[in-house]
């Protein structure tokens, strides 16, 4: 099949994503088409103009495809509108996010615009695939709300067909099997007899460094061990953007003696080196659709600390999952320390997420593309 693989907001995740597609499924004639991830209410708003218009895009927009497959932030009315050839074959819209879970933020503007260009989308789409139920549920949810506060001619119901059809298919997991090797390790085996913890706990936390990731909620979480005298050692990974919340000038300046690694890694090899040396993944966020960080994390033998919020309690049990308090951080900081030690005194082992790797998850792709074969 010949498909056009669009990605209007190219964060790294969904480029990884992308690329997994066109290299394992490599039967296929794929197009790709992306912009950068920046400008993120312009991008939504503004990329089907520039998909369209742009003179770079034209020779790969006006070629004859069989299936589009986009990500949701590709406005598909728009580039119907604007393309002709694109308006008679099939689309499938791929959520790697919604705007309807989207925490609150006094810096964000057009929420609303935002999330009516996704609604306009999924309703033109043939397909609506999400990477989790939870994300699923929140968008579904979370337009029917939006859809309710319209003042006339509008209806709920209108979403039911689009929904019934609705899957929800993960982005895998590609990640190296020669790594797993490093990390059949046991913490147990060093506690000593007087029940002292290893020194020091390995700590990995490799979000985005923006507001909705919780980097306050990573600050209090330091600040809590150290009061606790607990020794450790942390990798802060992540991507960063222009704007980089104050917490990480704190962090940086208050735990630089814990931080092994203080940015992006240099590298892929340098990354899943820092996940596979590493005991425990935390996360503190509040925004997270899928969790592939913890994910690629976890296959790597690290155990999860998570918040027990968002899409977290679909990817694992309560085992892994310290109490949320979205009000008091310094409560939720606390239990998250309690359960960090829990897992280093009872030698927690990291739970199975092998189902979500490419050799499984690529075979399910592949059938639902072949359902649009002619």
């Amino acid at each position: 099949m010949r498909i056009l693989l669009i990605s209007a907001y190219e964060a790294s995740s969904h480029k990884a994503w992308a690329n997994t597609l066109m290299s394992g499924l490599g039967q296929h004639e794929w197009s790709y088409l992306s912009l950068p991830a920046r400008h993120f209410a312009w991008r939504i708003r503004g990329n089907a103009m520039s998909f369209a218009f742009d003179p770079q895009f034209k020779p790969q927009i006006e070629q004859e495809y069989d299936l589009v497959i986009a990500t949701s932030m590709t406005d598909c009315v728009g580039l119907k509108a604007f393309c002709p050839n694109l308006q008679s074959i099939p689309w499938l819209l791929y959520f790697h996010e919604n705007q309807f879970a989207y925490p609150a933020s006094d810096k964000q503007q057009g929420l609303v615009e935002m999330q009516m260009v996704t609604l306009y989308s999924a309703l033109a789409a043939d397909l609506c695939v999400f990477n989790s139920a939870f994300n699923k549920d929140s968008f579904f949810g979370g337009a029917r709300a939006l859809l309710k506060k319209l003042p006339d001619y509008v209806s709920p119901d209108w979403l039911n067909d689009t929904e019934a059809k609705a899957q929800v298919l993960a982005v895998p997991l590609d990640m190296p099997t020669s790594i797993e090797s490093l990390v059949e390790t046991s913490l147990a085996s060093e506690i000593e007899e007087s029940g002292k913890l290893p020194e020091p706990i390995k700590l990995v936390w490799s979000a985005r460094w923006e507001f909705d990731k919780g980097p306050d909620r990573l600050l209090a979480m330091l600040e809590e061990l150290e009061r606790r005298k607990l020794d450790y050692e942390i990798a802060i990974l992540g991507e960063q953007f222009r704007s980089i919340p104050k917490e990480f000038d704190q962090i940086q300046a208050n735990f630089s003696h814990r931080i092994t690694q203080f940015g992006f890694a240099p590298s892929r090899a340098d990354y899943l080196g820092f996940l596979a040396s590493s005991d425990i993944v935390l996360s503190t966020a509040l925004h997270e659709f899928q969790g592939l960080a913890v994910l690629e994390a976890v296959a790597l033998g690290c155990v999860p600390v998570l918040p027990d919020r968002q899409v977290y309690p679909e990817l694992f049990g309560n085992q892994f999952l310290y109490p949320s308090d979205l009000k008091d951080i310094q409560s939720e900081a606390e239990r998250a320390v309690d359960l960090i030690l829990r897992v280093v005194r009872e030698d927690v082992k990291a739970p199975d997420v092998s189902h979500y790797q490419v050799q499984v998850l690529l075979g399910h792709y592949e059938k639902l593309i072949d359902t649009y074969q002619h």
